[in-house]
C-alpha cells in the first residue's frame, strides 16, 4: 500500500475515504487498505477469472518481467528497491497478498470486472478514483480519445482523479497529454500536475490530480 501512496500522495485522511481504482490488475492496494478498514472498489479485466487462472498467469509471466527489467536497467532508479531481482520478490509478495485476498474480496464486490473506458455499470459515491501505470503508460497502443473517455467516464464516478504516472513506458511525456490537458481546459476543469516522493522509472515522478465540478 505505501507504494500507492507514494504514487497518488495519499494521505491519512484520502485513506479513509471511499475509492475507485481502475486497471489495478493483481495489486494488494485493495487487500491492504480494506485490512485497516478503508473502502476501496477495484476494476480490472482480469478479475474475469478466478484466483487459480490469476496465479497460472502470475507464474507464467514472472520471468517475462524479470527478463524486461534486467534488459531496462538503465532505464530505473534503483536505490528504492536495489535491484531486479529484489524487485521481483516484492512484487511476487504483492500478488501473493492479493491472492490470498482475492476471494473474499470478491464476495464482498471488492473487485469487478471492467473495461476502462467503460465505466457505466459501476454505481456507488467515491470520493477518489485512482489509476496506475495504464492511462499514459500504454500511449502507444491507446489513443488520445481512449484517454479522453476514460478521464469522462472516472469523473463521473468521483470527486477527484489522479492519474500516475503521466509519461510513457519509454519515460518521455506522453503524446497524449497535450490533448488530455486541451479537452479539460475546455470543459472547465481544475486540474494539476503534482511532482510525487517516488521516481522509479526515470521520468515518473509525476500525477495529474483533476477536480469534479460537483
Amino acid at each position: 500500500m505505501s507504494e500507492y501512496c507514494e504514487f497518488f500522495r495519499l494521505t491519512k485522511e484520502d485513506l479513509s475515504k471511499p475509492i475507485l481504482s481502475c486497471a489495478d490488475g493483481p495489486a494488494s492496494f485493495n487487500a491492504e487498505l480494506s485490512r485497516i478498514g478503508g473502502s476501496c472498489v477495484s476494476v480490472d479485466p482480469i478479475y474475469e477469472f478466478a484466483s487459480e487462472q490469476i496465479k497460472q498467469r502470475i507464474d507464467e509471466t514472472a520471468n517475462e518481467i524479470y527478463n524486461q527489467l534486467l534488459i531496462h536497467q538503465t532505464d530505473y532508479n534503483w536505490e528504492l528497491y536495489g535491484s531486479p531481482e529484489n524487485l521481483l520478490k516484492i512484487r511476487l509478495d504483492a500478488m501473493d497478498t492479493f491472492l490470498k485476498d482475492y476471494q473474499t474480496g470478491d464476495a464482498h464486490h471488492r473487485y469487478q470486472y471492467g473495461v476502462l473506458p467503460d465505466l457505466k455499470s459501476f454505481s456507488g459515491d467515491f470520493d477518489l478514483v485512482l489509476c496506475s501505470h495504464f492511462l499514459f503508460t500504454y500511449s502507444e497502443h491507446l489513443s488520445s480519445e481512449f484517454h479522453i473517455e476514460s478521464i469522462k467516464q472516472m469523473l463521473s464516478k468521483g470527486n477527484e482523479i489522479r492519474i500516475f504516472p503521466i509519461c510513457q513506458i519509454d519515460g518521455r511525456p506522453s503524446v497524449h497529454l497535450e490533448k488530455v490537458v486541451a479537452y479539460l481546459k475546455q470543459e472547465n476543469y481544475r486540474y494539476c500536475q503534482v511532482k510525487v516522493n517516488f521516481e522509479f522509472q526515470k521520468g515518473g515522478d509525476t500525477m495529474l490530480r483533476i477536480f469534479n465540478k460537483k
